[in-house]
Order: structure tokens, then sequence, then C-alpha cells
């Protein structure tokens, strides 16, 4: 009972409330259930890209580009939207791009075997540059939109927008995926002791694959999900987005160093984002502080991470270069 009440997830648990009860001081209509679902809803895109971003890093990786591919889906989404396709087709096309957007980052860390950081950073440049040669630097408008394509993500069931339902969905799919099968446990094995995963039969390179696809294709469905909710697509959408899906990674207890960390953690980390963004500038906060606030939050939980997976008890034997020398 100690240690579920001391535990990683319920200590961020515990700095949302404490968090959201200042604000609702300052601001009491911020905690009205519309107010809340609004920021629930603003935080989904980002709840879904942390699901993958999750997954990858869980193997030992990184991807940086899932802004750019959401960029680039999104992109080929609205100019299938305007050419007439129909929306039914539109949305798997999206997902089916950035799972192969994904695919390729897999491909060059597997295959090729470069580190996965230069290969997301390579092709974070390369998809916005793609979006640039297809559309000369031309934006695609709300007129340019059909009402369909623009009207989903903001539908209504039940009281949330369907954008908030499908990231529910999308949490409840991979929170069972990552407790429930070998896929999600083959994850947290290449990441946690790569050597011990091979001798068990998983493949390191093709898992590290996987990770990256479903990435994608996560990045794929917010690159609809994102252009039809704002009704807008040009080069720079969700610049600099990476930076914000890493950080509630690492918020949220999703160790760098791979291997631990699970997907209550990161959606708790996307919620302390969430909050961040969506309620300090009611109260007057200054978007400087929120900055502040947010890289203090990240320093802090990589410190915790630091802390948490250091080795216990002391080191009595060590080996020195003078004594591996003799």
């Amino acid at each position: 009972m100690k240690a579920a009440l001391t535990s990683r997830d319920a200590l961020l648990t515990y700095a949302i409330i404490a968090m959201t009860a200042v604000i609702a001081y300052r601001f009491p209509a911020f905690i009205t259930p519309s107010s809340l679902a609004n920021t629930f809803n603003d935080t989904a895109p980002l709840m879904i890209l942390v699901i993958g971003q999750m997954i990858v890093i869980l193997t030992k990786c990184i991807d940086l580009s899932v802004a750019a591919t959401l960029a680039l889906t999104g992109m080929v989404a609205a100019l299938m939207d305007g050419a007439g396709v129909p929306l039914a087709l539109v949305i798997p096309a999206a997902i089916a791009l950035g799972a192969m957007l994904g695919m390729v980052n897999g491909l060059l860390v597997w295959r090729v075997g470069i580190p996965s950081i230069v290969v997301t950073l390579g092709t974070m440049t390369i998809y916005r540059g793609v979006i640039f040669l297809m559309t000369d630097g031309k934006w695609v408008n709300a007129h340019e939109m059909s009402d369909a394509f623009k009207a989903l993500p903001r539908l209504h069931v039940l009281g949330l927008p369907v954008m908030s339902w499908v990231a529910i969905a999308v949490i409840a799919i991979f929170a069972v995926i990552m407790t429930r099968t070998v896929l999600g446990r083959s994850f947290y094995a290449v990441g946690g002791n790569p050597h011990a995963a091979v001798y068990a039969g998983i493949d390191v390179g093709r898992t590290q694959f996987a990770a990256f696809s479903i990435s994608g294709a996560l990045a794929g469905l917010v690159g609809y999900l994102w252009v039809s909710r704002y009704a807008v697509a040009y080069v720079d959408v969700a610049g600099g987005f990476e930076l914000d899906v890493v950080a509630a990674c690492v918020i949220g207890g999703i160790s760098i160093a791979g291997g631990i960390g699970g997907v209550r953690g990161a959606i708790l980390g996307c919620i302390f984002l969430g909050i961040i963004k969506n309620a300090l500038p009611v109260i007057g906060v200054s978007p400087f502080w929120q900055m502040a606030i947010s890289g203090t939050a990240i320093v802090l939980a990589v410190a915790v991470n630091a802390l948490q997976n250091r080795p216990k008890g002391r080191l009595i034997l060590k080996t020195t270069e003078t004594g591996a020398r003799a």
C-alpha cells in the first residue's frame, strides 16, 4: 500500500492535483466539466503521439520525426480531400503513409545500424522538405477542405469530441498490448536487456522496426486529426511538437535508457503538460514562466529516473585502468 502511494505515477498524480487546485483557486472556471473536457481534447493529439514515442523509447531508441510525419501525412490528407477522395479512404491512407514513414526510420536503424537520434533528425528535415516540394510552400486552408473532412474531429459523441474518443481508444488498446501481448513484452525486453532478449529468441532489430512503424502510424492518424481540426495544412504544422512529446514521456517516467515505463505514466505526463499549456495562460502566467516550469519538470523527472535506476548497495571491488593492465 505504501509503495503504491509513493510510486512515480502516484507522485505525478499528486503534482497534477496540486497544480489544478492552485489554478482553480485563481480561476475557478477551469475545473468546470466543460473546461476540463476542452483541456483533455486539446491534449488528445499529444497523448496519441506519446504512446508511439513511449514504445520507441522503451526499445532504447527515440523518434524525433513524429511532428514532421504528422505534418506530411496531414498535408497529404488535405490534398486527397481537395482532390475529392472520400474521407473513408483519406484516414486509412494517412495512417498507412505514417506507418511507411516510420518503417523508413526503423529500417535505417535496424538494417543500416544508424543511431535512432541521427536517423530521425535527418528524416525530420526530409519529411518537411517533401511537404515544401509537394506544395511549393503553399498552404491548404479551410475553404479548400470539405465540410466532412473538417467536421469529424469536432463531432460530439456522449459529450466528448471524436478526437477525445480516438485518444481514449488508442490509450485503451495500447494499455492491453503493452501488458498482455508478446509484442508488448518484447518492447520491454529489448530495452531492458537486449542481450538477454536475444537469448530469449527476440529479434532486437525487428522489434525496434515494429516500434518505429507503430509510432509512424499513430503520427499519421494525428496528422489527419490535427489538420482537420485546425483546418489548415502547411510546411511548419506542429513545428517543435516533437519536443513536447519527448518531454511528456520523460515526465511520465519513461526511461530514456529504455525498458522502464508504462502507458499510465506517459498519459499522466501528457496531462501535466496539458494543464501547463492550457491553464497557466488563463491565470496570466508569462509564456517564459511556462517554459521554465516545463523545463524544470523535465530536469526533475530525469533526475528522479536516474536516482531510481541507480544500483543499490556499495561497490566493493572496482577495476581500475592500472589494475586492468596489471
